[in-house]
This record gives structure tokens, C-alpha cells and sequence, in this order.
């Protein structure tokens, strides 16, 4: 099967492979141990850190730390696809954070989106990085992250995106997000 790659420009002007603008701010919050504001376009995540607080959720293991997340959409309850983003950054925080170090600890993380113009998960990665850093928890790496989506178009044309904006995620066939460590390999895929 042969299959033709198409270069389509975007309306916000960058090429298929060029990433949004990026921002980053830290201690944000006045109450949180950390926290980071970040923005990826016109998608912005805040992030607040709360912990390490002694006692980990039931079964977890009392000999290291435990993450929890917890996902606040912008508006309504959670659905399905934040549940789906809980997870995924639990367990990329979890390879990133040393657990070891305050053992029998809960760390909690809440994500609190402002807005989702596409690119949100990564987003809400880096900035749940930028407030642990905030909050001086220990941690193995930082993650370089960001997110990429190949998109069928027509019949077998195709084009692959990075960071796609909202209004194109109804025409994506599939997603794939990718968050690296410098130093180990993929923490997140």
C-alpha cells in the first residue's frame, strides 16, 4: 500500500512539525508547596503541589511515596478522558519522582485546566514538572515532552502534526504522546 504525505499549512501560520509558543510560570499559588502555570498556544494548565504528607493510600507500598493526581476540567465534572489523563500522568510523575526518599508519604498533584486548545496532556505534564521543581520534591529527571499525531485526511494522504490544536482532533486517527528524559528512556508514550 502506498501512501502520499501531504504538507498542509495551519491557520495560526506554523508548519506541521513547529510547536506554539511556550510560557512558564512557578509559585503561583500562595497556599501550595509548589506550583507552575504553563501554556502551550492558547492551551494553559495550572499545576498545584500539596505534600509530601505523611500516610500513602491504601495499597500502595508503605516503603516508598505515593502520587496522587487529581484532574479539574475547566468546566463540568470529570469524564472518562481526564480519568484516562489521571492515570497516565500518575504514572509518568511516578517514574520521574525518587519515591524513596519520603517513603510512606503522599504527594498530591491537581491539575487545573484554563483552557484546551489541543496538545493538553503534555501540557499538564510539564507543568505538574514545573510545580514538583517548585515544591523542591525530589526527582530522577525532568521531562521533555510534547506531543505528536498523525492525521488521515483523505483516502490514503496523510500528514503528521505536532501539537495539533483543538479543532482539529476530530479528523485525527490516532495520537501519540511521547515525554523523554534526558537521561533514561521514554517515561511516557
Amino acid at each position: 500500500m502506498l501512501v502520499q504525505r501531504m504538507e498542509i499549512d495551519r491557520a495560526d501560520g506554523r508548519t506541521p512539525n513547529q510547536l506554539r509558543k511556550l510560557a512558564c510560570s512557578r509559585n503561583i499559588l500562595n497556599r501550595a508547596h509548589g506550583s507552575a502555570s504553563w501554556s502551550q498556544g492558547e492551551t494553559k494548565v495550572l499545576a498545584a503541589v500539596y505534600g509530601p504528607k505523611a500516610g500513602t493510600k491504601k495499597n500502595e507500598n508503605p516503603e516508598k511515596a505515593c502520587i496522587e493526581v487529581i484532574w479539574k476540567p475547566k468546566t463540568g465534572q470529570i469524564g472518562k478522558e481526564e480519568k484516562e489523563y489521571e492515570m497516565v500522568l500518575k504514572r509518568t510523575l511516578q517514574n520521574m519522582c525518587l519515591l524513596t526518599v519520603h517513603p510512606n508519604t503522599t504527594t498530591s498533584i491537581i491539575i487545573q485546566v484554563v483552557n484546551d486548545d489541543g496538545a493538553l496532556l503534555p501540557c499538564a505534564i510539564n507543568a505538574a514538572c514545573a510545580a514538583l521543581v517548585d515544591a523542591g520534591i525530589p526527582l530522577k529527571h525532568l521531562a521533555d515532552d510534547f506531543s505528536s499525531c498523525n492525521m488521515l485526511l483523505s483516502g490514503r494522504k496523510w500528514a503528521r502534526y505536532t501539537g495539533p490544536k483543538q479543532d482539529r482532533r476530530a479528523a485525527i486517527e490516532g495520537i501519540c504522546i511521547f515525554s523523554f528524559s534526558k537521561f533514561d528512556s521514554v517515561c511516557t508514550s
